[in-house]
């Protein structure tokens, strides 16, 4: 690790610019795997905790959530918005959702929706997802051989199939991709404003609000979705809090379109940037399937997340005490020559993409990793089906921010395919 890098290192990790330059990321992710792969982070501004990097040592944390709890931290937080969210809420915790819980809470909680959101049941999607894709590329075509694929395209498809999911209108999709935005981008001043937790906070509100109409119609209108589902939710007999039915529609809704967003605009961007991967998939579009683990490895949208020890321990051979932080490095994880070969190449039929981390691993493996995969999938069979030369034509731009992040700007120009 040069002395440059030694001296900005925790101010590298924390900074959102960072997450906005994939170089510049992947560069100091990697001489942290070699050197001091699990860190101890003193950042000006925050908490500290440890930065944990290598995939192995990811993976056993997340696995052993009897001593690695997800409450009370659960992202990076300056300590000022940290007090100002106490200050508001009476907790340092954004929201008590899926991802903030842990046993029993966690695993009573998952129940609610598990089966709705397991392979089988998202199976039953496919035919919606797939008229919505063809749609979705129709527009694409309607827009005249070019178009910003970030803004035009990845943003709107899996929010519409989380609006599917959720049973909301159709034309509160502008509404909720804005409130998203909001809370993933928010120290983006583009795509979020720039005003960090305070930005978060406004739009949750904005969700609460919301959703609070929609629960009280499917009381009294009950449909087959996902909102009726929490709307009537019991644990042991009793209804869920308002507080937790608002962070379980929040984290479906936003995290639920958002992370995906960035897996579809960020594996168009690696396939047009290794054409011979985009010709591999166009003469053989049963490798379509096994690509899609590929780009969600290669982009990793969400960045980290963090746990807390419950006792004194050893991670990656550093004494990690009872009571401290330790960050989750998801894309360092899955840039791990020790783990994948040759990481650093983007490869459409890598055999070792399954053993991405990027949906977590263990207990909180993410809820929605099927219906993700399910929607990844029939998109790109339809793009590489009707769409052909697919180029950048101007560069792209990814948003600033170290929680979750993907490309805010990818502007290509096209050929649709003749129709015989």
């Amino acid at each position: 690790m040069s002395q440059t890098l030694a001296r900005n290192i925790d101010d590298i990790i924390t900074d959102p610019k960072t997450y906005g330059d994939e170089h510049a990321y992947h560069a100091a992710f990697a001489a942290l795997r070699r050197e001091d792969p699990v860190h101890w982070t003193d950042p000006p501004d925050y908490r500290p905790f440890w930065a944990v990097t290598r995939h192995a040592d990811i993976m056993a944390v997340e696995l052993n959530a009897a001593n690695f709890l997800n409450d009370p931290r659960q992202f990076l937080v300056t300590i000022a918005d940290e007090d100002m969210l106490f200050e508001q809420t009476g907790s340092r915790n954004f929201a008590r959702n899926l991802v903030a819980m842990d046993n029993p809470d966690h695993r009573a909680y998952r129940a609610l929706t598990a089966s709705w959101f397991g392979a089988k049941s998202v199976r039953n999607l496919e035919e919606e997802i797939t008229a919505l894709a063809r749609e979705t590329v129709d527009r694409m075509i309607e827009m005249g051989g070019a178009c910003d694929f970030a803004k035009d395209i990845a943003a709107w498809y899996p929010l519409r199939t989380i609006m599917i999911v959720l049973g909301a209108p159709r034309e509160d999709e502008p509404l909720m991709l804005a409130l998203s935005q909001k809370i993933f981008g928010n120290t983006d001043a583009e795509t979020g404003g720039g005003d960090g937790m305070a930005s978060m906070v406004e739009a949750s509100n904005a969700f609460n609000a919301y959703f609070s109409k929609i629960t009280a119609d499917r009381r009294t209108n009950p449909q087959n979705d996902v909102a009726t589902i929490l709307a009537t939710a019991t644990i042991d007999g009793e209804p869920i809090g308002e507080a937790e039915r608002h962070a379980y529609y929040l984290i479906i809704a936003a995290a639920g379109h958002d992370t995906t967003s960035s897996a579809i605009s960020g594996g168009l961007l690696a396939l047009i940037q290794n054409p011979a991967e985009m010709a591999k998939l166009r003469a053989d579009p049963s490798l379509i399937a096994g690509a899609v683990d590929e780009f969600i490895r290669w982009t990793t949208p969400v960045k980290h997340f963090f746990r807390t020890a419950v006792s004194d321990c050893e991670v990656g051979g550093k004494q990690v005490r009872a009571g401290d932080n330790l960050m989750m490095c998801y894309p360092s994880g899955n840039r791990d020559d020790a783990a994948f070969d040759a990481p650093f190449e983007f490869r459409v039929d890598r055999a070792d993409a399954k053993k991405h981390i990027a949906f977590g691993y263990g207990p909180h493996l993410c809820l929605g990793n099927a219906l993700a995969k399910l929607e990844i999938r029939i998109l790109f069979t339809e793009i590489l089906a009707r769409i052909d030369d697919i180029e950048l034509a101007g560069q792209p731009a990814w948003v600033e921010a170290n929680f979750v992040s993907g490309l805010k700007r990818l502007p290509i120009r096209f050929r649709p395919k003749d129709r015989a």
